[in-house]
């Protein structure tokens, strides 16, 4: 759902009234009417259901329920209000999977934590019950203008809902809870640096509101503050020492913080205590798999979707191992999950990619790309990307970032030559390049830093002049010592990751779009450019299901549209700043892999190491979805697999335009 309603507000409200009144049949025959303009619209049906249930027409409801979350199946209240029929019709089980589909997209809806306490009271389950109890009580204590903030935000209606939670701590500027949910948008919205600001405040009034200091981890891991996430959810623990959920947050965080050891050992002894908790085995195998131990880490993802067969993260885990193969039986389990209809959507996605890849591994590449493009669609469907807004920032890049501002700014920035930062777009060989290059001894592998991202967006500010951003229009106003400032901030804020090495590498492959800005408060850091054929660099997007991020990826057309742009770009980098980029393309690193490495550590001025050509012996952490890739000799296989799906790639080479292709 979004922050623009579907409908004309106007009718609605009317049929709103009727079923407030008791009118019952004139509303049902008001939706009816409404629904012919507007078949799929999920509020309609919801009113329509809701309607029927209250004239006792339970079956019909169940039909309209079913057409509903077809066309939307994270909408919350439809899950609740099938959960209210299957209740009255005396299916307990259905109606406690319905219940805990409705809280798990919405968290704020009191009827849905109200009955699954009642349900689990009744059928044994008081561990469930009491959960459930608590989560109503604390709803049913919160300001009704705050449960109604939370709802919104499940909802996606994130404008309305800041205004809203603005406008209670207005009257109320303490409340912790209006300052939490305040920070959750903020998360939602990207501007961490505020929500980390709220939430360090909640925790300055109330050290005990322990909700809002899990908040607050996470928001300092997302800022990839993982050495002072560490140290919260430690305080976490000590305050619920017995607390599982509160164990699994610091071994998630220990994880984070490099202290490997201790979150496998955490992870063990949780799974020792409840072996069949599908999320834990998950977040283990995610431990293994960073770590190289990709067999422990199919056992944990096996385990976790036995516990749970619709678990489509767990399925989806072991395919974006890229190494593993599905049995007939697997397959069969992933189709019928995907296809049951109480699965919920964010596990129909995972599913629906986890199957692209089986089928593809299969040589079925018709079925293969029906799944994938079934798993971009539905992705797609709740995305806010715009290919045009893309196409406005790179514009503006090329008109602010021209040989003008760099000759004014000569000299200036953070002189320090620590970073290479490695750009371009994912799928284009970034985690192969930083595994040859962490292999040396004098370079130190991290991840994918958000740290330039974050200035950037901080640049940009919440405020627009002319309908334009400030950024990057405010690099002509920054001042020497600012931009020394940033340069220094961006060395010290990504010291900790780092080990002896003298450089250290930043994958973060979205810093494209920002060469001009590193530039500036970085002038002698080196930047590679990791280039790869556009349309298998675009196939192998459009089938890589991210955990966050890469919106532009979910469709085929968006994502030709996205490659072009960032051809253009990367075009003006090397006007403007000549010799400034060193361009790899991972065909060539294919090809002739000692000949690129030396290019590449000539451009770094490192001596060659024969370690970089043995890369896949490096032992270190990989992060990315290539981690099992880049822990092998270089091969040839995949380089021409998007050829295998051509007949359905049209929209994806129209995008690029012959000139590209």
């Amino acid at each position: 759902m979004s922050d623009t309603d579907t409908t004309a507000t106007q009718p609605v409200d009317q049929v709103k009234a009727l079923l407030q009144a008791g009118r019952l049949d004139q509303a049902e025959s008001a939706l009816r009417e409404l629904l012919r303009d507007e078949p799929s619209d999920p509020e309609l049906l919801y009113m329509l259901a809701v309607c029927l249930r209250y004239l006792e027409r339970g079956d019909e409801a169940l039909v309209v329920l079913a057409q509903l979350l077809q066309a939307a199946p994270d909408y919350a209240r439809a899950w609740q209000e099938q959960g209210h029929l299957h209740r009255a019709a005396g299916n307990a089980a259905a109606a406690i999977l319905a219940y805990n589909n409705a809280v798990a997209l919405n968290a704020a809806l009191p009827a849905s934590w109200r009955a699954l306490a009642e349900l689990h009271q009744a059928t044994g389950n008081n561990t469930a019950a009491g959960l459930a109890a608590v989560e109503f009580n604390r709803l049913a204590e919160l300001p009704p203008e705050l449960v109604s903030v939370a709802s919104m935000i499940s909802e996606g209606r994130l404008y309305k809902a800041e205004r809203l939670c603005r406008s209670y701590l207005q009257q109320h500027p303490r409340h912790v809870e209006g300052m939490r949910l305040l920070a959750r948008i903020g998360v939602q919205l990207h501007v961490l640096d505020d929500a980390e600001f709220l939430l360090e405040s909640c925790l300055e009034f109330e050290p005990d509101y322990l909700p809002a200091r899990v908040d607050y981890i996470e928001v300092l891991h997302r800022r990839q503050k993982y050495v002072q996430a560490l140290e919260q959810a430690t305080a976490l623990q000590e305050r619920d020492p017995g607390n599982p959920a509160y164990a699994a947050i610091h071994a998630n965080q220990s994880l984070a913080a490099g202290d490997f050891e201790t979150a496998l050992a955490e992870y063990e002894k949780l799974l020792g205590q409840t072996p069949d908790r599908a999320h834990l085995q998950l977040a283990y195998g995610h431990a293994l798999k960073t770590l190289g131990r990709g067999d422990a880490a199919v056992q944990a993802y096996t385990a976790a979707h036995a516990a749970r067969p619709d678990y489509g993260d767990a399925w989806w885990s072991l395919a974006n191992l890229k190494t593993y193969r599905f049995s007939d039986q697997e397959l069969a389990g992933m189709r019928a999950a995907e296809s049951a209809p109480g699965t919920m959507l964010t596990d129909r996605i995972h599913l629906c990619f986890a199957l692209g890849k089986a089928y593809e591994d299969r040589e079925a590449f018709a079925d293969s790309f029906n799944y994938y493009d079934r798993g971009n669609d539905l992705h797609r469907q709740h995305s806010r990307y715009s290919a045009e807004q893309t196409r406005t920032a790179v514009d503006a890049q090329i008109k602010i970032c021209d040989e003008q501002l760099f000759a004014a700014r000569a000299g200036q920035g953070c002189p320090a030559p620590d970073p290479v930062f490695i750009v371009g777009l994912p799928r284009a060989g970034s985690t192969l390049l930083e595994q040859i290059l962490a292999s040396h001894s004098r370079i130190d592998g991290t991840m994918e830093l958000h740290n330039i991202l974050a200035l950037a967006h901080r640049l940009s500010g919440r405020q627009q002049v002319d309908g334009e951003s400030r950024y990057p229009r405010i690099l002509n106003e920054l001042t020497p010592q600012q931009l020394r400032q940033f340069g220094e901030d961006y060395i010290s804020g990504t010291r900790f990751l780092r080990g002896q090495g003298d450089f250290f590498i930043d994958k973060m492959p979205n810093n494209f779009m920002h060469i001009g800005l590193i530039h500036l408060i970085l002038p002698n850091a080196r930047i590679i450019d990791a280039r790869r054929t556009p349309m298998a660099c675009c196939f192998s997007n459009f089938k890589q299901l991210f955990g966050e991020g890469q919106e532009f990826t979910y469709g085929l057309e968006d994502m030709g549209r996205y490659y072009r742009d960032y051809v253009r770009l990367m075009e003006h980098w090397q006007r403007v700043l000549p010799g400034r980029v060193l361009r790899v393309q991972y065909e060539d690193v294919v090809a002739d892999l000692e000949t690129q490495v030396r290019r590449i550590l000539e451009f770094l001025k490192l001596p060659f190491e024969q370690a970089c050509l043995d890369y896949y012996v490096t032992d270190r952490a990989v992060r990315t979805p290539s981690s099992e890739q880049v822990r092998q000799p270089i091969y040839t296989s995949g380089l021409e697999q998007w050829r295998n799906y051509a007949d359905w790639l049209g929209p994806l080479q129209q995008a690029l335009g012959a000139d590209i292709r």
